[in-house]
């Protein structure tokens, strides 16, 4: 199960940076493992591939010292997408902090 949450994780992050500017494999590998993710390109280029075919990334080809290398770049679709995961996040994260510092409803007792 916590594989399937880190991978949410994982397409949001992707996602965010696509939205800040063309990616490209490696160099999220590189970014994901500041954040604790070590990916294998086994793991990432499916994933790239997979929001590719989702419609929220569009790939280019580029030249890079005489090799193709593919950018992922965010679609429309993408940003919506992108956008609701955040709203989405900001509500969980702030209930769940609220519960953790004691802000939040008290539990209903027990008949």
């Amino acid at each position: 199960m916590l594989r399937d949450f880190f991978l949410g994780f994982i397409k949001i992050h992707v996602l965010h940076h696509a939205a800040q500017e063309p990616i490209y494999g490696v160099a999220m590998i590189a970014e994901l493992a500041r954040h604790g993710y070590n990916l294998s390109p086994g793991t990432l280029y499916p994933l790239l591939h997979s929001l590719t075919e989702q419609g929220y990334l569009t790939r280019t080809e580029r030249i890079v010292d005489g090799r193709i290398r593919k950018y992922y770049i965010i679609t429309d679709e993408g940003r919506v997408a992108l956008h609701e995961a955040k709203r989405k996040i900001a509500e969980l994260v702030q209930e769940v902090l609220e519960d953790e510092q004691g802000g939040g409803p008290s539990p209903t007792p027990p008949m």
